[in-house]
């Protein structure tokens, strides 16, 4: 018996790894994270499996019903919506599994900002004007940030951004961010990225909190903030990987 803790991807049913659809269809009990995981991955689970919503449950109900199916010797796959990795809070799930002494591993899945980087066509690093891509978030009801992962700080860099459960947050957010990146930096909240309803609120910094409350928009979207989500793409120098000369292992130098 093994516990497959597997990213969901954001959404459409057809972003879910190979991997993860194949545990799936042969796992007797499948535990799925609430309206964030499609009923069509749903409908892969073998006919009879026992489908549990954990949304409403605690992490102490969510363990009982992972410890009755390992008592019957039945494999559990256990979705979270993108990539489990990601604010999925597998560590406390894995921590309880281990003093319990019930195996798991981990099947990877395609994370929101991949998906909203697809959906609005672009690069999140572009050369010379961004390399770095941090995953954030900011504190709401739920666990306190550290304070040294304070936007403030993380903003110093310079990087794209991609901040997740905060859109209740994006006044702070602007407020944080604005003085690093100005008002006039390019700003994405992906709403439901891949789902049917999904949208897509473009901007920047000075204007995207209008945008989106006019969107009527309170949860479930991420926040993209950087250079490379505007017109950076089109004067971004082109990288040393495909240039004629450069030469290595698979492309050696030409007589």
């Amino acid at each position: 018996m093994t516990v497959h803790f597997i990213g969901a991807g954001p959404g459409a049913a057809d972003l879910i790894t190979v991997r993860g659809l194949r545990l799936i269809e042969r796992c007797p009990v499948c535990l799925y994270a609430g309206s964030l995981v499609p009923s069509e991955i749903l409908a892969a689970a073998p006919p009879g499996a026992r489908i549990i919503d954990t949304a409403p449950l605690t992490l102490d109900e969510i363990i009982a019903h992972i410890a009755a199916a390992h008592e019957q010797n039945l494999d559990v796959a256990r979705l979270h919506s993108g990539d489990p990795s990601l604010y999925g809070a597998i560590a406390e799930q894995m921590r309880r599994l281990d003093a319990l002494g019930i195996p798991y591993d981990v099947t990877p899945g395609v994370p929101a900002f991949a998906a909203t980087a697809a959906a609005i066509g672009c690069e999140l690093t572009l050369t010379e004007i961004v390399q770095t891509v941090i995953l954030t978030r900011t504190a709401t009801r739920s666990s306190p940030m550290p304070k040294r992962e304070a936007l403030e700080r993380l903003a110093v860099s310079g990087a794209t951004l991609a901040i997740h459960l905060s859109v209740t947050n994006l006044a702070r957010i602007v407020r944080a961010l604005t003085p690093y990146y100005g008002a006039d930096c390019p700003a994405v909240v992906a709403y439901r990225v891949s789902w049917p309803d999904q949208k897509l609120i473009r901007g920047t910094l000075g204007d995207i909190r209008e945008r989106v409350k006019a969107a009527h928009l309170t949860r479930t979207a991420l926040v993209l903030v950087g250079a490379a989500l505007g017109g950076a793409y089109t004067t971004a120098s082109e990288s040393r990987l495909y240039a004629a000369d450069h030469h290595h292992l698979l492309r050696p130098r030409r007589a």
